[in-house]
């Protein structure tokens, strides 16, 4: 069978922007953008999901090794940390990944982080740079002592890009370099794979290995195939699977991605193996 861990799935329940109530304009806009990235079949395919239960079910169903469950801390969406804890503790199905922001919180935001990791064993720290208020880049210097918290704690730190953000000027690769080059030992994933800027995003992994893409959902929209022609070539332990669910199903985005052209001897790295050693799982 097929190990996979899928580095972004987060259930409905978690809240209204995931589709945790029916018929609301939140649970329409899930639907839209399930649309949008090709979901074949129900639009609404995460509904079971809405419960805790139904969640571990879809999870369980679509045999998953891990599901990495993503925190949020932004001026406009605020997952906690200890609701992330909640979810994921207890069940060897499901890694916490936990949101802070270095802009709302101060050094309370590495006080959170050094607790999430330390005391609740989540498995890594999200920061949102284009989200902000003001929106930044991920270089900025509000950002270090969380990179330097995650370098000392040997965890990664998780960046969100991509075409969502308020100002796609703020979805730019270029800033990662810095970082990069500052924290050479520090694992940095990046959620959506910078896309639309694809090309750049695949310039900046090509010059730094601790540069990790997890295009997740936008890996099957147009634009995508220079992700599977770098994993092919140089990007191979820097490529991780996310199914972005329940914006997209979870067993779909598997099957999906097995076929969207990687060498074989190449897949069980990417959905898999990556991850593993990320995360230092055996």
């Amino acid at each position: 069978m097929t190990r996979v861990i899928d580095l972004r799935c987060r259930p409905a329940y978690l809240h209204d922007f995931f589709g945790a109530t029916p018929g609301s304009a939140a649970n329409e806009s899930a639907r839209w953008l399930n649309r949008r990235v090709g979901t074949r079949g129900d639009d609404e395919h995460y509904a079971r999901s809405r419960t805790p239960e139904g969640f571990l079910a879809e999870v369980r169903e679509a045999g998953l090794s891990k599901a990495v469950v993503v925190g949020r801390h932004t001026p406009g969406q605020h997952l906690p940390i200890d609701l992330i804890h909640r979810i994921t503790d207890g069940h060897d199905e499901l890694l916490g990944i936990a949101g802070v922001d270095p802009q709302l919180q101060g050094q309370a935001a590495v006080d959170e982080a050094e607790r999430a990791i330390r005391d609740l064993g989540l498995a890594g720290i999200d920061i949102e740079p284009g989200f902000g208020e003001p929106a930044r880049h991920a270089d900025d210097p509000v950002y270090f002592p969380i990179y330097e918290l995650c370098a000392h704690l040997k965890v990664p730190v998780f960046l969100m890009s991509g075409p969502t953000t308020p100002d796609p000027r703020f979805n730019d690769p270029a800033a990662l370099a810095r970082v990069a080059q500052a924290f050479p030992s520090l694992p940095i994933v990046c959620y959506h794979g910078y896309w639309p800027n694809v090309q750049q995003a695949l310039g900046v992994a090509f010059r730094y290995e601790n540069i990790h893409l997890v295009p997740d959902m936008y890996l099957f929209v147009a634009g995508s195939q220079a992700y599977v022609d770098a994993a092919n070539g140089f990007l191979g332990d820097q490529l991780l699977f996310g199914s972005s669910y329940p914006f997209r199903p979870i067993r779909q985005s598997i099957d999906d991605f097995q076929q969207l052209g990687f060498k074989e001897s190449l897949l069980d790295k990417l959905l898999y193996g990556n991850a593993a050693r990320l995360f230092a799982i055996d």
